[in-house]
């Protein structure tokens, strides 16, 4: 099933149609991560086997994970670049905010 490609490109087409700005899609991008990689957690470290089924069974660990269960090859090693280039962008844009909130 691609649920999970569709659902990540339909939250993406929103960004796009309501954001403009480049900053937007890359926070967008880290923030979809972020929540994939803490309900990851929650699957393995929760104590309940049936809310860890269906967490694992429906929800994707990261977007790399989404990105590898579709492509292979140089097309998966170009967009995980992509991914680790959006992710050095996203590094930069928050300690440039944390910068400026130190001054």
């Amino acid at each position: 099933m691609y649920i999970d490609l569709v659902v990540f490109f339909v939250l993406l087409a929103l960004v796009f149609i309501f954001f403009k700005k480049f900053d937007c899609y890359v926070y967008f991008v880290a923030i979809f991560d972020m929540i994939l990689r803490i309900l990851t957690f929650i699957k393995n470290n929760i104590g309940l086997p049936d809310v860890s089924a269906l967490i694992g069974k429906y929800i994707p660990e990261s977007i790399s994970a989404i990105v590898g269960r579709y492509l292979d090859g140089v097309f998966y090693t170009i967009v995980v670049w992509i991914y680790v280039f959006v992710m050095i962008i996203f590094v930069f844009y928050t300690i440039r905010i944390f910068w400026k909130k130190k001054r």
